[in-house]
């Protein structure tokens, strides 16, 4: 490349004669290959009152605006031919018009600019390449160009440009005029490098470029520099400015089950630059098909979301037979919480028919996570605030499938309105500490639901037995609090609640005629009709903490301190299922000979309220927290202690209830939880002993012999023995990546749901609509993992869990990670779903292989697509799909 600046030395002619105000200094060079005067070899720089800065007046030469200029290095003015040269980080402004660049001239006299970059004497790289900018349009880097700032015209020379997700890069780009270019020999394509290191794109070789559009002479493909032998004489490569419509192209292929496919054919709409519809089909050669729409919205800085309806009818049978048909909604909403301060509303529904993932392998695309969960949940909630009043609102609708057992649960609508505690003894105009009157609390709440509990699946849409099992409630609570320090160390509170339930439907329960005992058939009938239940509770408590502290004198533990917080209850509710409240009615069946009458006790209310039985008790409970001081690290400049809990909850808990007649004492129950690893990995462990004595009781059944456990009046310790264990659960959980021991910036709070910005909130919304697709190599690893043990003994027999869950992923080099997530019984040494993704970076390609080795979805995905997104439908798929046969050969 010629050395520009050393030709712009040749061609000048000083004339020495400065402006008022002007100076002619003479200093060392900062930059060697900048251009030196022979004689002094020194820079010959003009230092004005603004030194760095040239300002050309309104009008003069004609322009309607002035004409300014910078540089850090040095800027060396011809004052005769009206020539500016600047050198080291140059910039250059008329009007829209912006350059940067590490060597610019600047003709005013013909309103000419030219810029290039230099090399750089210690790498011999190129740097400093000149960045231009007009008006609104993207900014555009390149090796040098000449531009003419007065009629807006000028040539680029191997420029490189964002078109909107595509790259312009190489060539002459001849600007006509502020709306016209000329190409030629340019590169059009979706890499973002410049050229030469351009891998993939089509070579126009002389085309004009409008503003939505480009129209283009020959033109060939080329991958890798290297051209191929596919030439088309002329074409048209459009530049949207906004979202367009167009054909959405399918892919092909076979399923072991249903054919021969056509996938994901179809139409995108885009509607305006709000919203946009996606509307897609799969047929198979034996009769099926899937058909899914997806609406997505936005408005910044209000709200956003997308809904999707998917569809499918499949017939993996023999001809015939009728098929199966299933569907899906999905619908993400999510509003920014400055958008209306006070209210929001936010949406997460996930809802359709329980086989739709097994059956629909388009629409899903194998998603793993989908086709193994068991449950599935959907909520949309609204909620209001008022300023300046205790008053809140919220309003819900959920939903939960029972994949398995194929039955939904639903509360449609649940309202909830409350009014946060107040003090309506306490004064305003206090003066000196308060009564204790002054301290009591009250609340109120109220909470009404409309539901239906684990109604089957095909009988959701039948109007019948949807309006019969709906169920209604409306519940008041009012609870009145006082809390105290006593005798200094002890906080007490007592608390008396009263609960109002409001039915609209209750039921009754009989046996049907013709019942005996051990063929008994209960039926249950639904009365309409306003019903109430109102119950009341008593409690108190009183607790304090106990410290006590370790010193050591000598190594780096100083400390530990054990701090104990002991606190007694007591609780009492008087027996509703007496018969004087007319909560609980009394079923009994027929007494036909040789058998007895058999009578039950029920609610007539359907969620069983209220609880049966008297409760009059005390109970008790022991927390313990845990923690050593150890001295400051040498290099810790702030002298510290370092504090490290080492158990930061330790519980025992149980109740003695006097109001039973034999076995008062509840099971005493123990949990326990900490944390490693600088709190990055969690332990926890939980579990109950059971105080009392318990027999085993043969019984003879259907000419087998069973046994049956029956707890007796009389505790372990009676006999010398400890509480029998009857359960005890342990886990292990944690997620580190090789930024988990770094520690953080201060004063760098990281973003959360509330905080982010809607560009944020909607790459989020990208990722977890599928998280395969993105990948972070700036993480270097990434590890997940969870560890369960339960054990449960009921002397006739004992269970034992035992599993591991491992997930994350790795880079293998900076262009290359893998992905794992397995689940592993150790138990019964047995692996469950295991799935490895490899992903390579191919810089404007994506290559990705999704691989299930071995189990009931054994399958295989490969793709390699383009980045850019105006061609995310130019890709390369291969899959072996799975079976869903639960009999298949691993």
């Amino acid at each position: 490349m010629v050395n520009v600046a050393e030709a712009a030395h040749k061609s000048l002619n000083f004339s020495f004669r400065p402006l008022a105000g002007t100076t002619i200094k003479i200093d060392t060079p900062k930059n060697k290959n900048l251009p030196k005067d022979n004689k002094t070899n020194a820079i010959l720089k003009t230092k004005s009152s603004l030194p760095e800065n040239d300002t050309t007046k309104k009008n003069a030469g004609g322009l309607k605006s002035e004409v300014t200029s910078h540089a850090e290095d040095s800027v060396i003015t011809d004052n005769e031919h009206q020539i500016t040269y600047l050198y080291g980080n140059a910039r250059v402004k008329y009007e829209d018009f912006e350059l940067d660049a590490n060597y610019i001239r600047l003709d005013q006299k013909r309103h000419l600019v030219f810029a290039s970059g230099s090399i750089d004497p210690v790498t011999k790289r190129y740097i400093g390449r000149p960045i231009s900018k007009q008006g609104k349009d993207k900014p555009v880097s390149s090796d040098s160009l000449l531009f003419d700032y007065k009629t807006k015209k000028g040539k680029v020379y191997n420029p490189a440009s964002d078109q909107d997700g595509s790259f312009i890069s190489g060539g002459v780009i001849r600007k006509l005029n502020e709306s016209e270019v000329a190409y030629r020999n340019v590169i059009f394509s979706t890499c973002d490098l410049p050229y030469p290191d351009t891998h993939f794109g089509i070579v126009i070789t002389k085309g004009i470029a409008e503003k939505n559009r480009i129209i283009s002479g020959p033109a060939y493909l080329e991958i890798e520099g290297i051209p191929l032998p596919l030439v088309i004489p002329f074409g048209f490569f459009p530049k949207p400015d906004t979202r367009s419509s167009g054909i959405i192209i399918p892919t092909f292929g076979e399923d072991q089950q249903l054919g021969f496919y056509l996938r994901n054919f179809g139409y995108y709409l885009g509607i305006n630059d709000y919203m946009d519809l996606t509307n897609m089909g799969t047929i198979y050669s034996k009769g099926s098909y899937e058909i899914s729409e997806t609406f997505h919205y936005l408005k910044r800085y209000k709200y956003g979301g997308n809904f999707t309806f998917d569809y499918g009818s499949h017939n993996a049978g023999l001809p015939g037979d009728p098929p199966s048909k299933t569907f899906n909604i999905t619908w993400s909403h999510n509003q920014d919480p400055n958008a209306n301060p006070g209210s929001t509303l936010s949406a997460s529904v996930n809802a359709g028919s329980s086989t739709f993932y097994q059956e629909n392998p388009a629409t899903t695309n194998y998603n793993i996570q989908a086709l193994t969960s068991n449950t599935q949940r959907s909520s949309v909630n609204y909620s209001k605030t008022w300023a300046g009043t205790p008053f809140n609102m919220s309003l819900g609708l959920s939903e939960s499938q029972d994949l398995s057992t194929k039955t939904v649960s639903m509360q449609l609508p649940t309202l909830n309105f409350s009014m946060a505690s107040l003090s309506p003894f306490d004064s305003k105009e206090q003066v000196g500490p308060p009564s204790w009157y002054q301290k009591i609390t009250i609340s109120y709440n109220l909470q009404a639901s409309d539901g239906i509990s684990e109604l089957p699946e095909d009988e959701l849409f039948k109007s019948s037995t949807f309006s019969k099992k709906l169920q209604t409630s409306i519940v008041h609570t009012i609870p009145l609090g006082l809390s105290l320090n006593v005798f200094k160390y002890f906080q007490f509170s007592t608390s008396v609640n009263y609960t109002e339930h409001w039915y609209l439907q209750t039921i009754r329960k009989s046996f049907a005629r013709g019942s005996v005992n051990g063929l008994d058939s209960m039926v249950t009938d639904t009365v309409n009709g306003f019903k109430r239940a109102g119950i009341y509770s008593l409690s108190t408590s009183i607790s304090t903490k106990v410290y006590s502290k370790i010193q050591f004198k000598k190594g780096n533990l100083e400390a530990i301190r054990h701090v104990m917080t002991p606190s007694l209850s007591f609780s009492y509710n008087p027996d509703f299922s007496a018969p004087s409240y007319g909560y609980y009615k009394t079923v009994v069946s027929n007494a036909t000979v040789p058998y007895p009458y058999t009578s039950q006790m029920y609610s007539i209310f359907e969620d069983n309220f209220p609880s049966a039985g008297r409760q009059a008790g005390v109970g008790f409970n022991l927390d313990n927290t845990i923690e050593i001081k150890l001295k400051p690290k040498t290099t810790d400049t702030s002298g510290k202690d370092r504090k490290i809990p080492i158990i930061q909850g330790l519980s025992l808990a149980t109740f003695y209830n006097f109001a039973q007649d034999s076995l008062r004492l509840q099971p005493i129950t123990f949990s326990a939880h900490s944390a490693i690893f600088n709190q990055k990995v969690n332990l926890s462990c939980f579990g109950s002993f059971d105080p009392y004595e318990t027999k085993i009781i043969d019984s003879i059944s259907n000419g087998e012999i069973t046994k049956n456990t029956d707890r007796i009046n009389r505790y372990t310790f009676e006999d010398g023995k400890f509480p029998r264990l009857t359960t005890i659960n342990f886990s292990m959980s944690g997620s580190l990546n090789s930024t988990t021991f770094t520690p953080k910036p201060p004063g760098q709070p990281g973003s959360t749901l509330q905080t982010i910005n809607p560009a944020q909130a909607a790459r989020l919304a990208a990722i977890n609509s599928d998280p395969s697709a993105y990948v972070d190599f700036n993480v270097p690893w990434n590890v997940s993992f969870n560890y369960s043990l339960t054990y449960s003994n009921n002397l006739i027999s004992t269970s034992v869990e035992n599993s591991v869950m491992l997930s994350g992923d790795l880079n293998i080099t900076s262009k290359w990670k893998v992905q794992y997530s397995t689940n592993y019984d150790l138990r019964a040494n047995k692996l469950a779903i295991t799935s490895f993704g490899i992903y390579r970076d191919l810089h404007c390609w994506d290559l990705n292989i999704q691989w299930v080795p071995f189990g009931l979805y054994k399958s295989y995905n490969v793709t390699l697509k383009v980045k850019a997104a105006i061609l995310q439908d130019l890709k390369l798929s291969k899959r072996s799909d799975y079976t869903s046969n639960s009999s298949y050969n691993q």
